[in-house]
């Protein structure tokens, strides 16, 4: 089986492409580029190395992957970009290698990210995330499972992005946005659960119930945040529980940004 290779398209000789992978007019593809079984790269579209990119990707036209960090403290030094499987990337996507010797920036498999998103150096991007038309990730972003971010909006550097979480469109994400929550708004608020995407994940009903009553302790209560993670605590050992609280608590950690808060402003919301 022939490299489904257009004729305009500059293949990098040290690329290693498997057999099945197509690629559109004009793309440019350089050295120490590996593309794996069924990967579509659209027209015009460039990939720099060291990059790794796996099975069953759309690349759309215009992307750009493997470019250097936008970074200053960038010296040369090698670094990665490692993509799995089953993603679909848009047009003029972007994302940069890493900073840091053998550090690399890394997507999961069966992501979305849509037209003009930007994914520094550094980022992690798990599976599953959807990130809608142009958002910008900034260095060293962490994104959990199933996230989803809406249009228009920037994300700071070293944030992270819980799992099941919903990010609402054209925000400003400063902080840390817990997982299971629903954030919007300038300055950006944790509004309430995301309810709509806990229920269509399928979670039991039980599940959801049980994190209805985390969301009430975290941010509708007079509780401080130590008190609230005790009574968190007694509310039981389900799986969501557990990963709720062990992101609350290292986002406290040293070099974190703390916890994006509630709509309330109580105590608790002002030590989130």
């Amino acid at each position: 089986m022939k490299t489904l290779i257009h004729p305009t398209a500059v293949i990098h000789p040290h690329s290693e492409l498997h057999p099945t992978v197509e690629v559109g007019a004009y793309a440019v593809i350089g050295a120490n580029v590996k593309v794996g079984m069924e990967t579509v790269i659209g027209a015009h579209a460039v990939l720099e190395g060291p990059c790794e990119i796996g099975e069953r990707n759309q690349i759309f036209p215009g992307v750009a992957i493997g470019m250097e960090p936008q970074d200053l403290k960038f010296r040369g030094e090698p670094t990665w970009v490692k993509i799995g499987d089953n993603n679909l990337i848009r047009e003029y996507v972007t994302i940069n290698r890493a900073t840091g010797s053998g550090e690399a920036t890394i997507i999961g498999d069966g992501n979305m990210l849509m037209a003009y998103v930007h994914v520094g150096h550094n980022c992690v991007i798990h599976n599953s995330v959807v990130i809608a038309n142009s958002v910008s990730l900034a260095g060293h972003v962490h994104i959990e499972s199933r996230a989803r971010l809406s249009g228009v909006l920037g994300v700071h550097q070293f944030v992270h992005i819980g799992g099941m979480s919903m990010v609402g469109g054209m925000a400003r994400i400063d902080r840390d946005v817990p997982p299971y929550m629903l954030v919007e708004g300038n300055p950006a608020r944790v509004r309430t659960l995301n309810l709509v995407g806990l229920k269509r994940s399928g979670m039991a009903v039980s599940d959801l119930q049980m994190l209805k009553k985390a969301f009430r302790l975290l941010y509708r209560s007079e509780l401080n945040f130590k008190d609230a993670l005790e009574k968190l605590e007694l509310l039981g050992d389900t799986e969501q529980l557990q990963h709720l609280r062990r992101f609350l608590l290292l986002s406290q950690m040293s070099g974190r940004r703390g916890l994006i808060p509630g709509k309330v402003k109580k105590a608790v919301n002002e030590e989130l």
